[in-house]
């Protein structure tokens, strides 16, 4: 008897502290997903293009929080009439990181403005720490800056999203059928099907954990914009079928570039002049010969 009640007093303080375990998990878990700085080590200018840095205002739905600010860089195009890339970055860093400046460059010798933005949380931001409905929030804010202070129609609007920025523009996009374009590079179809992926799902139930669903591939099925995928097909972070299955499931127009031995992060670097080819023929094929009809 003395050995059963031991047992049982194990069994028990184990339930406990795999529980408390869980509860940190689902408390903590944005800390793990969203990995911003604050520090800026770098500008538009140390690629060799003219900014302007903006300020944009953001007001929340969720109960505590106050209006903020969203810091950015807005990159004019030297042509009129030219489209315009909204730019959102990935889970990590800000937009002065050199993958995010690279973007902008290339996107900006396509002939179009870009507009890069921090969400809250992320380098010179305002607080607080980011969750997917500010995400999204962020996302719309920098929309109507570009309407409304810009003067872009959003039919010659094209958002460019990597990875994380990718499903946040799937978003936007959902509700923006007037859109000119979608452009989706290294991304996923849920965050439950990448948690799924990780070790925590070894040991915890993540789908039930999980307070943010990011759910993409159910997105997809009502877009109305045309959409072009890219991934890496040695992509370690993100598996590049996870943009196959957006593909397939894509309602609008949309065309799917998997380079091989490309990495989450590097798929300009080893595609060379095709990248910017790639993205120059997706806007002949699917959006500019819309705006010319």
């Amino acid at each position: 008897m003395p050995m059963l009640k031991l047992l049982i007093g194990c069994l028990g303080i184990s339930g406990l502290i795999y529980l408390a375990l869980c509860g940190w998990l689902w408390q903590r878990q944005r800390w793990l997903m969203y990995l911003p700085t604050l520090a800026i080590e770098a500008t538009p200018d140390a690629v060799g293009l003219f900014y302007e840095e903006v300020w944009i205002s953001v007001t929340s739905d969720q109960p505590g929080d106050q209006p903020g600010t969203l810091h950015g860089w807005w990159i004019p195009s030297e042509q009129p009439q030219s489209l315009t890339f909204l730019y959102l970055h990935g889970n990590a860093g800000n937009i002065s990181t050199s993958f995010n400046l690279d973007r902008i460059r290339h996107l900006h010798a396509l002939g179009a403005a870009v507009l890069m933005v921090d969400y809250r949380g992320y380098g010179l931001s305002s607080s607080p720490f980011p969750n997917e409905a500010r995400f999204y929030e962020d996302a719309q804010a920098a929309y109507q800056f570009l309407h409304q202070q810009k003067g872009v129609d959003p039919r010659h609007l094209v958002l460019y999203g990597h990875s994380l920025g990718g499903a946040i523009a799937i978003q936007l996009a959902s509700h923006r059928p007037q859109l000119a374009g979608l452009v989706v590079e290294s991304s996923f179809t849920s965050m439950e099907a990448m948690a799924t992926r990780s070790g925590y799902n070894r040991l915890f139930p993540v789908r039930w954990l999980l307070t943010q669903s990011f759910p993409s591939i159910t997105r997809v099925q009502q877009l109305q914009v045309p959409v072009f995928y890219l991934h890496g097909l040695a992509d370690l972070s993100v598996p590049a079928e996870m943009s196959q299955y957006l593909y397939e499931a894509t309602a609008s127009s949309r065309d799917l570039w998997l380079v091989p031995n490309a990495d989450h992060n590097d798929i300009a670097i080893l595609a060379g002049d095709e990248f910017e080819q790639r993205l120059s023929q997706f806007l002949s094929d699917h959006v500019l010969v819309n705006q010319a009809g």
